[in-house]
């Protein structure tokens, strides 16, 4: 008997210096982050909330397996990362989600970025103490 292809999407997410390459398979569930569970992954609760919300909001929790790479900046940017390509996965998946994933702002890349440090300032903003003499 010939064995079924599972059909895979993909998805690219981004936040702050992360970059999240996501994989969407037919499955039970199962969220796997670096080769890791997702929950040993993102130690804090409030992390691993906001990589399955994309999931949550489209009632998709247990129909996909998501395996996903990240690379870059911290644990809060990477769930971020890791959330954004599940969103773009999903939309690839299904354009049903979209409205649903674009209102709750899934779908919309956070642009804010770490501020580069200027010259003559110790930080991007942080200036010497002033002294008048």
């Amino acid at each position: 008997m010939a064995k079924k292809e599972n059909i895979v999407f993909y998805g690219t997410g981004r936040r702050k210096s992360s970059v999240a390459r996501v994989r969407l398979v037919e499955g039970t569930g199962k969220i796997t982050v670096n080769g890791e569970d997702l929950d040993k992954y993102f130690g804090i609760e409030t992390l691993r909330v906001i990589v399955k919300q994309p999931l949550t909001v489209t009632n998709t929790l247990a129909k996909y397996d998501v395996i996903s790479t990240v690379k870059g900046g911290g644990f809060t940017g990477q769930a971020g990362a890791v959330r954004h390509g599940i969103a773009r996965a999903l939309n690839a998946a299904n354009s049903e989600f979209r409205p649903v994933l674009k209102s709750n702002g899934f779908l919309t890349r956070d642009p804010r970025m770490k501020e580069r440090k200027k010259y003559g300032l110790k930080k991007a903003r942080k200036a010497p103490q002033f002294s008048k003499r």
